[in-house]
């Protein structure tokens, strides 16, 4: 055998070798990337979920990294040898089509369109385990997705939820979410109801009536995220205030 032939060998063996052993390994603490607050507001909300609260409530404009920092945080604790939870529970609606019957496939194949941002989360979170990091922390029971269509009847109890994109909620989505919180699990709604895709005068956002009733409750932390915490690029910072622009002189006249 040539050793240019061996070498090939060889190297295909230590690959193999190299994803046997990643695929045995279990997602820790010591694998989540480390995080740090880039704006005063994202800081806020860092410094209020340390302190252990139930209820928060991630409100602003896009690009400010309210999905990202609620599931860093929840991972983090999460994965810590003594956390009192067991896993993190993602939940979004299923807009635009509004029922994931009309899609294409089984219930899985249909659940997992909605999954995709949260799966390209992980991996940036876990960058050792990369496009392979969602389906580690499933395998590991670490991580639930589902869709507002199947939260009536569950009880959600020893879990970090995070109800994501709530703007497309309607009132009764996101009353039924919110009564599913069982025992030892906390909450964190993210969304900004100028965002919502829900436009149908039978099928409204939710979201401002839930802010109003949020902030009637004592245990509820209300973040509010505006233009200086932006963070996804400078050109979506500079469309965001043009839009906002255009929509306080739509308003005015």
């Amino acid at each position: 055998m040539s050793r240019k032939k061996r070498l090939k060998i060889v190297s295909s063996e230590s690959i193999l070798s190299i994803e046997e052993h990643e695929s045995k390994h279990k997602i820790k603490v010591s694998d989540l990337r480390d995080i740090y607050p880039l704006t005063d507001n994202q800081e806020t909300f860092f410094n209020l979920y340390a302190k252990g609260h139930q209820a928060l409530l991630v409100h602003g404009v896009a690009g400010t990294g309210k999905t990202y920092i609620a599931m860093f945080n929840a991972f983090r604790e999460i994965l810590q040898a003594n956390s009192p939870y067991k896993k993190v529970v993602i939940v979004r609606s299923a807009v635009p089509s509004r029922d994931i019957g009309f899609l294409p496939g089984n219930e899985k194949e249909k659940v997992e369109v909605y999954s995709q941002p949260y799966q390209e989360i992980c991996a940036e979170l876990f960058p050792r385990f990369a496009d392979r990091a969602y389906n580690k922390l499933k395998e590991q029971n670490l991580i639930t997705f589902m869709v507002t269509s199947y939260v009536r009847g569950l009880t959600l109890d020893d879990s970090i939820v995070i109800v994501d994109e709530a703007q497309n909620m309607t009132d009764m989505e996101l009353n039924s979410i919110m009564t599913r919180v069982g025992k030892n699990s906390k909450i964190i709604f993210c969304g900004d109801f100028r965002q919502t895709d829900l436009c149908k005068r039978n099928d409204m956002s939710g979201l401002k009536k839930f802010i109003s009733i949020a902030d009637h409750m004592p245990t509820f932390r209300h973040v509010e995220f505006n233009v200086d915490d932006i963070v996804r690029s400078a050109l979506v910072k500079e469309y965001i205030i043009a839009r906002m622009h255009y929509e306080d002189i739509l308003v005015a006249s």
